[in-house]
């Protein structure tokens, strides 16, 4: 362990800063299996070109659900032996069965990942949650040492109310929270927990504002740090750090810029083929996507002609070129 259960807190506030991603997982077009080759070379250019400071392993972005507990566990190996000392690893133990939770948990602290975390999970006939709630991130709590994410999102057919999460966040190994909800829940989570709790979500439209507003240290996480930025064009990396100098007007400008890129990625989005969308748009960067593992689906042709010619006008730079004349 990088720390003792009872530092977990202030360790986190210390460590856990920048521009963290949620790393999609390549799978061989031919079997399906994990593509280690492909997702190491993914990582280094995400750390060594993209600058990004940290990595959420195995998650939903990852297609956990369609992994076995082995292939859950290799990846967290391969996300720990890639960042290295350069960027820190959050390692997702999310799962409807307490035991996978707690064996994934242990299994991330044995190999020294910093963090984990465990979504909500969805809760079947109840009216009500809140104690149950509590009482599940306690239970995890107490049964390992490493520092815990909790993360609630619509996924699980509820919200965790901000002064539920405050309770929760009491626990002495409860370091972060990934709160996909509106606005005015997570600025009120951030007020409330501020210096114990550090509050994130996954929306890089408001990153900028709830670093200027909000005073946020983290942005965690999605797949934006490495979709809407190449080596040569690293506009979120560039105006993270200028808010996070006070360069506020500075930052606005070139957080601004990168509206033509939001525009050509969100455009395209098929509305029930978000992976494999985020993987396509992957392979234009000259990065590694592949193909989806059911239930999610692959894109046809139709829509994989659509994201070429958006991604043609969006104005990003590749290896000295724009996307326009990558995309022919």
């Amino acid at each position: 362990m990088l720390y003792h259960k009872a530092d977990a807190k202030a360790y986190a506030q210390e460590k856990m800063r920048g521009i963290w991603a949620a790393a999609l997982t390549p799978f061989a077009p031919d079997t399906l299996a994990i593509d280690e080759k492909a997702l190491r070379a993914n990582m280094r250019h995400w750390i060594d070109d993209l600058g990004i400071d940290g990595f959420f392993i195995a998650g939903k972005q990852g297609e956990f659900f369609s992994l076995s507990i082995p292939e859950r566990k290799r990846l967290m190996e391969i996300g720990i032996d890639e960042a290295g000392a350069k960027a820190g690893t959050i390692m997702s133990c999310s799962d409807q069965n307490m035991d996978v939770v707690i064996e994934l948990a242990k299994f991330a602290e044995s190999i020294g990942a910093p963090y984990i975390v465990v979504h909500a999970p969805v809760l079947h006939f109840l009216r009500a949650q809140d104690e149950t709630l509590f009482e599940y991130y306690k239970y995890i709590c107490e049964r390992v040492n490493i520092g815990i994410a909790m993360w609630s999102h619509p996924d699980s057919g509820y919200l965790m109310s901000p002064e539920l999460c405050a309770r929760i966040a009491e626990l002495p190994n409860i370091v972060a929270i990934k709160y996909s909800v509106p606005r005015e829940m997570y600025a009120r989570l951030t007020e409330l927990t501020r210096g114990k709790l550090i509050v994130s979500t996954a929306s890089e439209d408001e990153w900028f504002d709830n670093i200027v507003q909000l005073g946020w240290q983290l942005y965690l996480c999605s797949s934006p740090p490495y979709l809407l930025q190449t080596k040569l064009d690293r506009r979120m990396r560039d105006y993270t750090d200028l808010a996070f100098a006070g360069k506020v007007a500075e930052a606005r400008k070139v957080r601004d810029s990168l509206d033509p890129v939001r525009h050509a990625f969100k455009s395209t989005a098929p509305k029930e083929k978000p992976p494999a969308h985020g993987k396509f748009w992957q392979e234009m960067l000259g990065q590694n996507g592949g193909p989806v593992r059911r239930p999610m689906l692959n894109l046809t042709e139709a829509e994989k002609s659509a994201m070429r010619s958006a991604f043609a006008t969006c104005g990003l730079r590749l290896d000295g070129v724009a996307a326009s004349q990558a995309a022919e």
